[in-house]
């Protein structure tokens, strides 16, 4: 019988990946990130170990949402006091905080619980096309993901 191996915490490498969310879809764009930050692109994932990779998003400033989502899509938070819910469509957050366009897509495709978390921390997304991660020698993670392909 064979048995299932187990990644210990000591055997964990991680990679730094960059990606160009230039005219990406927002959605496939969370998909495949989340997916890098949970682990599940490995042979030896482990799902209570945090064996994901570390992704850095540029160009945020520049994803797309398909159809009218750009006008109908709204963003929704609440200051937890009475009349106090705020809202904003994606056209008035992508001019304010665009990068937090897709943090809250993939943070809200990754476990809610304490793992989750953490994996969130390996994030990190930019609204224009520099970053200061240079000195992990990030590798070029090509998602084609545009529109029109399928």
């Amino acid at each position: 019988m064979k048995q299932t191996t187990l990644i210990k915490t000591a055997d964990i490498a991680k990679k730094w990946y960059v990606v160009d969310a230039t005219d990406a879809i927002l959605g496939r764009l969370s998909t495949q990130v989340a997916t890098i930050l949970r682990g599940k692109h490995k042979p030896d994932f482990t799902p209570h170990i945090n064996n994901g990779d570390h992704v850095i998003i540029i160009n945020a400033e520049k994803v797309v949402l398909t159809g009218k989502k750009e006008q109908d899509k709204n963003y929704y938070h609440h200051s937890m006091y009475p009349g106090g819910l705020k809202s904003r469509n994606v056209k008035t957050q992508r001019s304010l905080f665009p990068e937090r366009i897709i943090e809250r897509a993939v943070r809200l495709m990754l476990p809610k619980n304490t793992q989750g978390a953490n994996q969130y921390r390996a994030l990190h997304v930019y609204a224009g096309s520099e970053h200061p991660h240079q000195a992990q020698n990030p590798q070029v993670l090509v998602i084609n993901l545009r529109k029109g392909d399928k």
